[in-house]
């Protein structure tokens, strides 16, 4: 079904882009004949209870902004390949059909630092791979495919690979040009994953209730929305109450990737004239 190109709409394609990374190779199990679509359908059915933080209006109240005047520059700050990817890909299906954006930019990586990373060759395969589908047994998943191949060659999706992504530098000294790029093109980044989120931090201790718009929002080069599963002891944002209700759920609640949050920054402000 088509979403509707509303905030509701916008927060369905999100948590789908959010759990996809739950799905990454880390987590993925090793029983193909168990890697079914079961398994995300019932990582989406207790999504909402598991977020611990959703900034999904906030985002949104962008969104519709950018909706209204035409369509922005987005970009997605890829992680994976295989089958999060795919749900990256949805997500940038959604936002230019919706007329969020204009055109979306996959930020990639330039070499496998890790054997998921996913660079730009990983993207055009998989466009290719779902394209030439048998379209009798896979509908839905080949027609997507053609609208994927004919956003490429329009040109409203880009791919840029960048040696940044796969260096362990803290987000806050992103290097030239790159930090210039966004910041003079972006009007929206999305940041996938546990990895990046961590180097969102400077893979810091913060304080786990500290407000992401503190730790981050006030440094990054344009908007962004930080579609986090979590999987690494550390972490910010979230409240006294939905940290308490993890630890209570889970022993192991900031490593398993069983919870989420959905974070959003407005961005480094430029200096008072």
């Amino acid at each position: 079904p088509t979403l509707p190109d509303n905030t509701e709409g916008l927060g369905i394609a999100a948590a789908f882009a959010l759990w996809g990374n739950k799905m990454d190779l880390s987590l993925w199990p090793a029983d193909v004949q168990a890697a079914d679509v079961d398994i995300f359908s019932d990582i989406l059915a207790t999504a909402t209870h598991n977020l611990l933080h959703d900034d999904t209006q906030r985002l949104g109240h962008l969104c519709m902004k950018l909706k209204d005047n035409g369509g922005g520059n987005i970009d997605i700050i890829v992680d994976n390949a295989g089958f999060e990817l795919v749900t990256d890909l949805a997500l940038a299906q959604y936002l230019i059909q919706s007329g969020i954006a204009s055109v979306v930019t996959f930020q990639l990586k330039s070499h496998p630092t890790f054997v998921s990373d996913a660079l730009e060759k990983d993207l055009l395969e998989t466009v290719q791979y779902y394209a030439t589908l048998d379209n009798l047994k896979f509908p839905s998943a080949q027609k997507s495919g053609e609208i994927w191949q004919s956003f490429l060659k329009d040109a409203k999706w880009q791919c840029h690979e960048d040696n940044f992504w796969v260096q362990p530098f803290p987000m806050w000294d992103m290097t030239e040009p790159l930090r210039t790029d966004m910041q003079q093109r972006c009007d929206l980044a999305f940041v996938k994953g546990d990895a990046n989120y961590r180097r969102l931090l400077g893979d810091r201790l913060w304080d786990l209730t500290a407000p992401f718009d503190d730790v981050v929002g006030c440094y990054f080069p344009c908007p962004v929305c930080a579609l986090r599963t979590l999987k690494a002891e550390l972490g910010c944002g979230m409240a006294p109450d939905q940290v308490e209700k993890a630890k209570g759920l889970d022993q192991n609640w900031m490593v398993n990737g069983r919870f989420g949050v959905v974070h959003f920054g407005e961005g480094e402000q430029p200096p008072d004239a």
